[in-house]
C-alpha cells in the first residue's frame, strides 16, 4: 500500500440523524475535524412573523475532510450517523466537487436541489461571471435553461439559473 495514499485527506459525505446537520458540524469543529456544511439563507414564515434562517442546502449531510484513519472519530460524534458507501468503501468526493459546492454557496445565483435523476445532457463550461470556469450539464426543466451540476456521491443534483450567453459547449 502507498504510504502517502493512506495519509492523504479525502472529503467524505456523512449522513447526520434528521434536523442534526447543524449540531454535528459543530461537533465535529470542536473535536477538531475539517467539516463544511453548505448553507442558504431562507426566509421562514410562522404564523406571527417572517424571519430569515440559516438553512442546511442538502438536507442530513455534512461533509468531512478526513484521513481513512479519522472514520471512527467522526462516526463516535453526536449527531453523526453514518458513512456513505460505494462498493463496499466511504464514498470519497473530489476536492474539485467541494470548492465547486463553495462557489455556489458563496454566489448569488438562485439555486434549487433535486434528487431527481436527471438525464444527461451536453456537456457545458460557464465562460463568464463569479462561476466562471465550472463545468456541468444542461438541462430543460421547468423550461428554462439551467446549469446541473451533479454530486453523485451523495445521489443529488443541483440546479442553477445561468444565463445562456455565459455558457459554451465543449
Amino acid at each position: 500500500m502507498n504510504l502517502k495514499t493512506s495519509t492523504t485527506n479525502k472529503w467524505y459525505p456523512v449522513y447526520t440523524s434528521a434536523r442534526a446537520e447543524k449540531k454535528a458540524y459543530e461537533a465535529l469543529i470542536n473535536k477538531g475535524i475539517s467539516a463544511y456544511l453548505p448553507l442558504h439563507r431562507q426566509l421562514k414564515q410562522w404564523s406571527d412573523r417572517k424571519k430569515w434562517v440559516e438553512e442546511p442546502f442538502i438536507k442530513s449531510y455534512v461533509f468531512v475532510n478526513i484521513a481513512e484513519h479519522e472514520q471512527a472519530d467522526v462516526l463516535m460524534t453526536k449527531g453523526i450517523s453514518r458513512f456513505l458507501y460505494f462498493s463496499g468503501k466511504p464514498a470519497s468526493m473530489p476536492d474539485r466537487q467541494i470548492n465547486e459546492l463553495k462557489l455556489l454557496m458563496a454566489s448569488s445565483f438562485e439555486l434549487e436541489i433535486t434528487e431527481e435523476d436527471l438525464q444527461p445532457g451536453e456537456k457545458i463550461i460557464i465562460k463568464a461571471g463569479p462561476l466562471k470556469g465550472m463545468t456541468g450539464e444542461i438541462v430543460s426543466h421547468r423550461s428554462q435553461k439551467q446549469l446541473i451540476l451533479r454530486l453523485e456521491s451523495i445521489g443529488c443534483s443541483i440546479i442553477v439559473h445561468v444565463a445562456a450567453s455565459y455558457i459554451e459547449r465543449f
